[in-house]
């Protein structure tokens, strides 16, 4: 295949990342973190100069608003992470962490294989899809039949 599957997903958090409410999110993040880089299909990872993750880029002029990007070889491999891992507990337990958020905080788009996307152009892809819909330029899981 010569292409990858790019996806950016962001929340907003209820408090800063370093107050007690965030700590329980915070403690997973390297498990997480670990998980996907070893599950089928994982390419690449966005991350911060400082760390292991990318709690600190702050590509959106919020700095609650917190980015995860990632690459994965198809969408299979991002499901069946994103799904049917134990990601899935961490996704499901989101309300004690993240405000609930009205408008799209997930994009998905293809990449040639070896791109690493930044995090601008993450969050130009997903300001694309809340402007403009689903295309052929940016997508979710729904425009390819849900989960």
């Amino acid at each position: 295949m010569s292409k990858h599957l790019a996806q950016i997903n962001i929340g907003r958090l209820l408090a800063p990342i370093d107050d007690p409410l965030i700590a329980d999110f915070v403690r997973q993040l390297d498990d997480i973190n670990a998980l996907a880089e070893s599950s089928p299909g994982f390419v690449w990872r966005l991350k911060d100069d400082n760390g292991n993750d990318a709690t600190q880029i702050n590509v959106f002029g919020d700095p609650l608003i917190i980015v995860n990007m990632s690459v994965w070889e198809s969408i299979e491999d991002l499901k069946n992470f994103a799904y049917k891992s134990a990601h899935v507990q961490v996704f499901r337990d989101r309300a004690r962490w993240f405000e609930k958020m009205d408008v799209a905080h997930m994009a998905l788009w293809w990449v040639p294989v070896g791109a690493m996307p930044t995090a601008e152009e993450g969050r130009d892809r997903l300001l694309y899809l809340r402007e403009n819909g689903e295309s052929e330029q940016v997508f979710t899981f729904r425009s390819l039949g849900g989960r």
